[in-house]
């Protein structure tokens, strides 16, 4: 597809032997029960399954408000004694306050029914107080090209790969930082995960709108000078990407990761022309061959 914008006056990195291409975390030692960090999950969690969280927290209220109304056979006017379903469904009218021929008769109930109205409003407050942190966080748009190429930049080989900005907004003072992450023998022969900050020729954007290519010159002074594909495979190398910045519709900071394994760096090639001037005048951005390469030379 083609993206329209008129002129202008994140795999997990892991400390294991064989990290993993996810983007899930797995901390061993520790609790990783999710009711740990309620409210970490609950924005973490994908629509659906927050939506079927709240469903089966409603259901699972009502149906300990019913079983207790239960305990009174007939304190519940107009609901047939002992009915688990009368009792389940004038527990749904009164935590929602909704109006029913159903009505408490006798003190008990009148206890419990004031309980659940109060639990009610607090179960009201939770559910909109979620549904609002999860609509107004900020995410960022951004693509990244599927793969990283080594090529020519002014002589020097040169490690590429490329971002866009998928709303067509500005990203204000948009930084980026690139590491490379590979296993690492000291010399008491402890093996770990060392992460090492790959200098760029750009590291910052005042504007970022359309795309950025961000490059890494692996020259003398870069940890990657010299390395071979075969090299970069047996060392498990990572390029680990981190961007962020001010989104200009929301006022708001902003963030996304990405990352490279080793097999996703493509040596001598370069990524094909995205960007057009069309008859308007408008610079048009091609993401339909945003992730394409060519040979270079």
């Amino acid at each position: 597809m083609s993206e329209v914008i008129p002129p202008r006056k994140k795999r997990q990195v892991s400390i294991a032997r064989a990290p993993l291409r996810s983007r899930v975390a797995i901390v061993k030692g520790q609790d990783s029960g999710r009711f740990t960090d309620f409210y970490h999950a609950v924005l973490t969690s994908s629509w659906p399954v927050f939506i079927v969280q709240l469903g089966l927290l409603f259901v699972a209220v009502n149906v300990i408000f019913a079983l207790l109304y239960l305990a009174d056979a007939g304190g519940i006017s107009n609901a047939a004694p002992g009915n688990f379903t009368d009792a389940f469904f004038f527990s749904v009218q009164t935590l929602g306050a909704g109006g029913s021929g159903m009505a408490p008769k006798d003190f008990y109930t009148d206890v419990l029914v004031a309980v659940e109205s109060f639990f009610g409003i607090l179960t009201i407050a939770v559910f909109a107080g979620l549904m609002f942190a999860r609509f107004s966080r900020p995410v960022a748009r951004v693509v990244f090209s599927k793969i990283a190429v080594v090529s020519l930049f002014d002589g020097v080989p040169t490690l590429m790969f490329r971002a866009a900005n998928q709303r067509g907004n500005s990203i204000l003072d948009a930084s980026v930082t690139v590491s490379l992450a590979r296993q690492y023998v000291t010399l008491e022969g402890v093996e770990m995960r060392r992460f090492q900050e790959l200098k760029l020729l750009r590291s910052y954007n005042p504007l970022f709108a359309l795309s950025w290519t961000v490059m890494h010159p692996i020259d003398e002074a870069s940890p990657l000078f010299n390395l071979t594909p075969e090299q970069m495979a047996a060392q498990e190398m990572e390029i680990v990407v981190m961007l962020s910045g001010m989104d200009e519709t929301i006022a708001d900071h902003i963030f996304t990761r990405h990352a490279y394994w080793h097999d996703e760096i493509e040596w001598q090639k370069r990524f094909a022309d995205v960007i057009s001037i069309a008859p308007t005048g408008h610079r048009v951005l091609d993401l339909a061959h945003f992730h394409e390469t060519l040979d270079d030379g």
